[in-house]
């Protein structure tokens, strides 16, 4: 329990502090989306405007077809660079928040077996066997956390290696599909 004034602002500042980190972790996350999309917004008109005048400047429909099958490899590639792009962003973001957390559950860790340290300093004669049952249970929630959070960062894992797979073999197959096509 807190006891003195001191310790109680201490706590709210280091709440109030938790608090602007993470707010600050979203508000950059949102801030690197945002500059992508204009980036990403301003590309696709560039490339837009040279695909036309490209198109424009085609003197028969065969050279305008191969004009087209041309155009869409890069376009592909572009779409599975922004959403990597995009992706990696989020993975950022979501590393920093876990980071966050797990060091907020430290912090309450430490709170907590200081709390029962006092506690059975303070408890009756006989009560040993109560604080070892909550020390218990609470080495149990600790081993579950740290289990889960080994599961969860294996699945951001394989994710990952799962996003880069399909990515590379979209580019590859439209590749191939645009090889074909500019041999017809």
């Amino acid at each position: 329990m807190i006891k003195t004034p001191e310790q109680f602002a201490a706590a709210n500042k280091a709440t109030v502090d938790s608090l602007l980190s993470l707010a600050n972790s979203a508000l950059a996350s949102a801030e690197r989306i945002a500059a992508l999309n204009l980036n990403t917004a301003r590309s696709l008109v560039e490339d837009s405007v040279s695909s036309a005048k490209a198109l424009m400047g085609a003197k028969d429909v065969q050279e305008a077809l191969s004009i087209q099958a041309s155009l869409a490899q890069p376009n592909v590639e572009k779409a599975v660079a922004y959403s990597r792009s995009v992706y990696e962003i989020s993975a950022q973001t979501q590393e920093e928040l876990a980071k966050m957390v797990e060091a907020q559950y430290a912090e309450f860790q430490k709170s907590v077996a200081g709390l029962l340290d006092q506690a059975a300093k303070s408890a009756p004669a006989g009560s040993d066997v109560a604080v070892a049952a909550v020390k218990s249970a609470i080495a149990a929630a600790n081993s579950a956390f740290d289990n889960m959070n080994k599961a969860a960062k294996q699945v951001a894992e394989i994710t990952e290696a799962n996003v880069a797979a399909a990515t590379n073999a979209t580019v590859k197959a439209v590749g191939a599909t645009a090889a074909t096509a500019k041999k017809k």
